[in-house]
């Protein structure tokens, strides 16, 4: 009996994170844009625990700033709105799961998560995140349609995950999505490639 709990408390703990990590990946799929035409600047994950430690050199990061930052001036002076994404870990299973293979970077009241230094008080809005896809709370399509935007420049932080997720989501809804190569930056360049491959062949302008 002793044997059989155990095994059952084991496989469920198993189940409850293998859904964390589905929750994590899954791209969500929300209300089409219709008769938005305006433009967004979209910053993902710029934040000083990814910034500062995330397995970027300081070459890549140093000329991604230097892209970045001059996209945002661009924006502030045509009117652009600029939004940024902010990654706090806050459903149980994905706090876990962040801990575990993550060292606990943005789990939710962790050191770290607030916008990384060159970037703080760039963005007109900020919105928290909790998985990989910036769509997934359900705040940022009203944040849009409120902004008449239909089209959206994603930038920062990882082209394989969050930078990837967030894109498809928003193709999923109808967005015009666009990515500067010279904005992102991905951990693995294999993964990163491959990311932008995916993104390409769902309609994502790549420049």
């Amino acid at each position: 009996m002793t044997v059989f709990l155990s095994a059952l408390v084991i496989g469920g703990l198993t189940l409850w994170l293998l859904h964390g990590i589905r929750l994590i990946k899954r791209v969500s799929t929300g209300p089409l844009v219709r008769g938005q035409s305006e433009t967004a600047l979209v910053m993902i994950d710029l934040q000083t625990v990814f910034w500062q430690d995330g397995p970027y050199n300081a070459d890549q990061k140093a000329k991604a700033e230097i892209a970045i930052l001059h996209a945002v001036e661009r924006a502030k002076a045509n009117g652009i709105p600029v939004i940024a994404l902010r990654q706090e870990w806050s459903i149980p299973s994905t706090r876990v799961i962040a801990r575990l293979t993550m060292k606990g970077a943005a789990v939710a009241g962790s050191d770290g998560t607030e916008i990384a230094g060159p970037f703080a008080g760039k963005a007109d809005h900020t919105l928290v995140k909790r998985v990989q896809d910036g769509f997934e709370t359900g705040a940022l399509d009203p944040l849009l349609k409120k902004l008449g935007v239909g089209h959206l420049h994603v930038m920062g932080l990882d082209t394989a995950y969050c930078v990837a997720k967030t894109a498809l989501a928003a193709r999923a809804r109808g967005y015009q999505v666009t990515i500067d190569r010279r904005t992102i930056l991905a951990g693995d360049q294999t993964a990163g490639e491959k990311a932008l491959k995916q993104l390409e062949e769902n309609g994502v302008t790549l420049i």
